[in-house]
């Protein structure tokens, strides 16, 4: 029997990482030849977060364009989530408020659920366009719960970053 159920959303441009960093964490292997996501997959993960056991409804959504109009019905009910951006395309940034204002449709405001930012392909530094500084000072001024840079290659802070958010939502739901 699961303490907790959470909803929770990966969302980002095309290209990002979305669904490596999702296979990384569900299966522990790392395909790097996945193919385009065709409107949203889903995932779920149990663990164990002091002592409590949950189930993550993992959410990997699309990032193209002509997917985008689908985020709003699918982000109903989502306890928290992930805005997924490259760190060697500046570019995967451009589309984030309007990333946000689609979220922000369904959730009321960014402040009701932790969204967490994840500067994808980390271990590409020799290639890196995105300065971490810089969007440290966008977590800041758009108020996301926390900011992580990670690899679904190496598999750096992957497990990191989902379980810091499923600590986020435990804590909003005063589970612990």
């Amino acid at each position: 029997m699961n303490d907790a159920v959470f909803k929770m959303c990966i969302f980002g441009d095309g290209g990002v990482g979305k669904t490596t960093l999702t296979q990384k964490y569900v299966t522990g292997l790392f395909d790097g030849g996945t193919r385009m996501t065709i409107g949203a997959d889903f995932h779920i993960k149990i663990l164990d977060i002091e002592g409590k056991r949950v189930a993550l409804q993992i959410w990997d959504f699309a990032g193209e364009r002509q997917f985008r109009f689908l985020l709003p019905s699918y982000v109903k009910g989502a306890s928290g989530g992930i805005f997924m951006y490259d760190i060697t395309r500046f570019s995967s940034l451009k589309n984030m408020d309007e990333w946000l204002d689609a979220l922000s449709s369904e959730l009321d405001t960014i402040n009701q659920v932790p969204i967490i930012m994840v500067g994808g392909k980390a271990d590409l530094e020799d290639r890196r366009a995105v300065g971490a500084d810089w969007v440290k000072q966008i977590v800041e001024e758009k108020n996301f719960a926390g900011f992580f840079e990670c690899s679904a290659k190496t598999g750096d802070n992957v497990e990191l970053i989902f379980e810091t958010l499923t600590r986020l939502m435990l804590q909003r739901a005063g589970i612990i």
